[in-house]
């Protein structure tokens, strides 16, 4: 019997050890992941529209600048695109007009080509048959000038009638005339052939208008490359510009609680310059510490319960485990705990954390079992 008993006792004593170590006890208070908010440009605040403790959906503006002078600036931006769209239209269109004028001197220089020789030698053969024409003239002059000559000495005798020697003076009179026609076409012909051999050099002429045209050209495509560059770079200052025209307000990045307000309406602040701070409620988490002997029996994930002060408990699991031991923080709760080393945990709460607050203290237990 007494044997019997001392094995019940053991028995008992194995099984309290059990249970103790089957749960970890931890202390500590709310924590959560928090978002530090800011302008990105400097400017004077002119609404802030949370407190602290206020909730705030994803996607709401919370805080604003004086924005007249990124207005401004916008609007100048948007006037100097529109000039450089413009210029870079009129150049394109100069690039075209100047294309085809260099096509039409191509042409008219194969033409001049294809003209210049033919006229010089129509002209020439015009020249010489006039000429051929203008020596029978002469010779048909001569001799009915002679004739009209004798025959007027002969109506001077009275061996003929003078009506026959007023005929031949007549033709006499029509042969100079004629002749004369003839040299007068000479000369116009002659200017003709000046003219059609100078029209030789007009190849050289439009071949060099042509050069002209296509330096041209490659001015106003360096033209078009300018007004291009112009285009882009006032795209980037409007695009800029609506960037900082964007950036006059703070909106809330993810939904959650302001737990920091650090600037009020009228207050100019410098980019980077913390206005708001918001926490977000589905990142709280107990911040705790627990016996360095004890470390060994918890890890990540395992289950977890957190107890409010207003006793509501909450269900929780381990997110994270200090890798480095440390002698226990001022700020532990119990004195008889803070001389012993510790190990540092993190204890997510799940699900709605309720009435949870930042800096709120509670009390977990960890299953370990």
């Amino acid at each position: 019997m007494r044997k019997a008993a001392l094995l019940l006792l053991l028995a008992l004593s194995c099984s309290r050890k059990h249970d103790a170590r089957a749960y970890i006890t931890v202390s500590g208070r709310i924590e959560g992941d928090e978002v530090d908010l800011a302008f990105k440009i400097a400017g004077r605040i002119s609404e802030i529209t949370v407190r602290e403790g206020d909730a705030v959906k994803q996607g709401a503006i919370l805080a604003r600048l004086a924005g007249n002078q990124e207005e401004i600036r916008l609007k100048e931006a948007q006037a100097r695109l529109a000039g450089a769209v413009a210029r870079l239209e009129q150049s394109k269109l100069a690039v075209a007009t100047v294309e085809r004028r260099l096509a039409v001197t191509r042409i008219q220089e194969d033409q001049a080509k294809a003209d210049a020789q033919p006229r010089v030698a129509q002209a020439e053969a015009q020249l010489a048959a006039l000429k051929a024409e203008l020596a029978g003239a002469r010779a048909e002059e001569a001799i009915v000038l002679a004739d009209a000559e004798r025959y007027a000495k002969l109506a001077g005798k009275g061996a003929i009638a003078r009506q026959i020697a007023e005929q031949y003076e007549s033709k006499a009179k029509t042969a100079h005339e004629a002749a004369e026609s003839l040299r007068k076409k000479i000369a116009a012909a002659e200017s003709f052939v000046h003219v059609s051999e100078a029209s030789l050099k007009n190849p050289f002429i439009r071949a060099a208008e042509a050069e002209i045209t296509r330096s041209q050209i490659a001015e106003t495509r360096a033209g078009v490359k300018l007004a291009e560059t112009e285009v882009a770079a006032a795209q980037a200052a409007v695009e800029h510009a609506q960037s900082d025209l964007a950036e006059i307000n703070i909106v809330a990045p993810i939904e959650g609680w302001v737990v920091t307000r650090s600037a009020e309406p009228g207050r100019v602040v410098v980019p980077g310059q913390v206005v708001l701070t918001i926490v977000d409620p589905g990142s709280l988490y107990l911040r705790g510490f627990i016996p360095v002997a004890q470390s060994d029996l918890i890890k990540v994930g395992q289950p977890a319960s957190v107890v409010l002060p207003s006793d509501s408990t909450l269900s929780a699991e381990v997110i994270r485990i200090d890798p480095q031991a440390m002698f226990t923080p001022e700020n532990t709760y119990f004195k008889e705990e803070r001389v012993r080393q510790v190990v540092g945990v993190k204890l997510r709460l799940k699900g709605n954390p309720g009435t949870a607050k930042i800096g709120m203290p509670a009390d977990a237990t960890i299953k370990t079992l």
